[in-house]
């Protein structure tokens, strides 16, 4: 089971405290409590979406809300035999959380092979 946007949380206040900005999730999956939000569209929007999750993140904690970008989106359709597979392949799916690169020190051998 699954409901349709039930919920809308605010993600920006005035300094008094009224809600300035919202966040809708498109959909909220009550067996697992856990939002939805579905992106598919240009890039610039995606980096819109993924801000206000940062934020609904920061601001509620004890809510999952988990994006599934286009790439997702058609792997489900082709998954669940909605659609054909497409000619080209799909992107890959992501093998890490998004998030800065871990940057790992190679230490004094790796100095001394490059002099």
């Amino acid at each position: 089971m699954w409901e349709y946007e039930p919920r809308e949380f605010a993600i920006d206040f005035e300094e008094d405290g009224t809600p300035t900005r919202f966040f809708r999730p498109d959909f909220y999956l009550p067996g697992d409590d856990l939002y939805i939000e579905i992106t598919t569209m240009s890039q610039k929007l995606v980096t819109k979406k993924n801000k206000k999750v940062r934020r609904l993140r920061e601001l509620h904690p004890e809510i999952e809300c988990k994006v599934f970008y286009q790439r997702d989106y058609l792997n489900l359709l082709v998954k669940y035999g909605l659609e054909e597979p497409p000619d080209q392949e799909l992107p890959p799916a992501p093998t890490r959380l998004p998030g800065p690169p871990r940057v790992e020190n190679l230490g004094e051998d790796q100095d001394r092979a490059a002099g």
